[in-house]
């Protein structure tokens, strides 16, 4: 895969998530984090298959997206047991 195509898929994958998804930070609950990191997954896997090639900022975007489910999942497990 030339820098051309490459450069279009990160485009194409960049616009998707723009129209999409919501930043990491604006999220409100957990069942919205897990539908986007579903989400998510299924593009990487789906670009990874059609092209062989995954952004890295698409892993980035995932780990902050994790990043936030973690912190939900504290929040939650402090509520539950405190």
């Amino acid at each position: 895969m030339n820098s051309f195509e490459m450069k279009k898929v990160e485009m194409e994958l960049r616009n998707f998530t723009v129209r999409n998804f919501e930043k990491p930070s604006n999220c409100r609950n957990a069942a919205q984090i897990r539908f986007y990191i579903s989400e998510l997954c299924s593009k990487i896997e789906e670009y990874e298959k059609r092209f062989n090639y995954v952004p890295d900022w698409a892993y980035a975007l995932l780990n902050q997206y994790t990043i936030v489910q973690n912190s939900f999942v504290h929040l939650e497990f402090v509520k539950c047991y405190a």
